[in-house]
């Protein structure tokens, strides 16, 4: 990937991972952009918007670089499961994500300011019947409490996963072979 002044617009450092595994010419810049939804927005169409978002408050902030955008959901019966606002919440969250399948969408937005490029990408994961008490040794952990849905596939969590359809990387929160095919697109501008 030959794309100069690159921005990763997260402050994630699974997504900074990932993105290493295309590219490591790269900065991150973190967006301070309120993360508001409109009232009328479906919970698949968030996570694009929500992408976007961030990209472009810092492409606005940084005219001439390539920014990338992206937020994660899930989703379990049309509703969006955020970050836990706090322990309880994050059971809550586990309790109602056991034995069940749910989606998780990854939207991204690339843009220079001039171009942009939204795309999102979704899994279904399936997770296997969890006990109180394997939901507290994991809220214990600390890892449920800045990821959407209240757990990180890649971590500890990947114990209660029974399923995935899909792109494993998407759930962690980048599906980087698809971005690295758009990202072509600003590749082949910059030539």
């Amino acid at each position: 990937m030959k794309i100069k002044n690159l921005i990763l617009a997260s402050k994630s450092p699974r997504r900074e991972e990932l993105l290493r595994k295309i590219t490591d010419d790269f900065e991150i810049i973190v967006s301070d952009v309120e993360e508001v939804l409109p009232s009328d927005i479906t919970s698949q169409e968030a996570p694009e918007y929500l992408a976007a978002l961030k990209a472009n408050a810092v492409a606005k902030e940084h005219p001439g670089r390539t920014v990338i955008g992206a937020d994660t959901v899930v989703i379990l019966g049309g509703r969006i499961l955020g970050k836990p606002k706090d322990e309880d919440d994050a059971f809550s969250m586990l309790r109602a994500l056991s034995g069940r399948t749910h989606t998780v969408i990854t939207g991204c937005c690339i843009t220079d300011g001039e171009n942009e490029r939204r795309f999102s990408d979704s899994t279904e994961v399936t997770f296997y019947d969890l006990s109180d008490e394997e939901i507290r040794e994991y809220i214990a952990t600390g890892d449920p409490m800045d990821k959407a849905g209240a757990y990180g596939i890649q971590e500890k969590a990947t114990l209660f996963v029974k399923g995935i359809k899909g792109d494993f990387f998407n759930v962690v929160g980048l599906p980087i072979a698809m971005l690295y095919r758009e990202l072509k697109f600003f590749e082949e501008i910059e030539e």
